[in-house]
């Protein structure tokens, strides 16, 4: 019998995803108490929420970099279920990852899932600053052996310090998924899994929250 290992954070009101973009507010539109009035015997819950889409564990569709690029609602649901998996352990001291981490993989058609260990700071302010991203080489490399989709446990799969994103520019130019705030990876053990990041079906969205998990047999 398969197990399955959620990878994702729960999204909360009040909670920051990325500094400098709105927290989600969550709220009721129909209380259950307001509710009452219009059943009998029973009350229901409708509840509200305002946010970005860059919210919570998230997937990045091509449309997120280019305008001509597939946005959410496009994306096939092969492209982002049952997708064979690999994971890569990074050491806590490695900010920059490089494409060595990758060279000796069998990467065609994988979802590629980098452990940085930085989910730990996930509703610290450490979170925010000095996080592991993935260096262009390391995209190109990715982009060369056809991967399907990269994800992380961190911030941004790019480096935050300057203005530059060459890896999300040179991954879903390749129509390659990105899922970004990873969390949980150290549950996956080595070996074979299938990954699953799979978004609500919204037009016009190049990103949009998952409830990504991973299944082991």
């Amino acid at each position: 019998m398969s197990k399955l290992v959620d990878l994702s954070h729960t999204i909360e009101d009040g909670i920051v995803t990325y500094k400098g973009l709105p927290a989600p507010i969550i709220c009721d539109y129909l209380s259950r108490e307001a509710s009452e009035k219009h059943y009998e015997d029973a009350s229901f819950h409708i509840g509200k929420i305002e946010m970005v889409a860059n919210t919570g564990t998230y997937i990045d569709a091509p449309f997120h970099r280019y305008a001509a690029g597939k946005d959410i609602a496009e994306l096939s649901l092969s492209s982002v279920s049952s997708l064979p998996g690999v994971k890569v352990t990074v050491p806590d001291n490695v900010k920059a990852v490089g494409r060595e981490f990758f060279e000796s993989l069998e990467l065609a058609g994988k979802a590629v899932l980098v452990e940085t260990g930085w989910s730990r700071h996930w509703k610290s302010d450490s979170y925010y600053e000095n996080n592991p991203y993935l260096t262009e080489d390391a995209a190109v490399l990715l982009k060369e052996r056809g991967v399907a989709l990269v994800g992380i446990d961190s911030l941004n799969i790019d480096d935050t310090s300057t203005g530059k994103r060459p890896v999300h520019s040179i991954l879903l130019g390749a129509e390659i998924l990105i899922v970004e705030h990873l969390c949980n990876l150290k549950s996956i053990p080595k070996g074979e899994f299938k990954f699953y990041a799979v978004p609500v079906k919204v037009k016009g969205f190049g990103t949009f929250p998952v409830r990504a998990f991973a299944e082991i047999d």
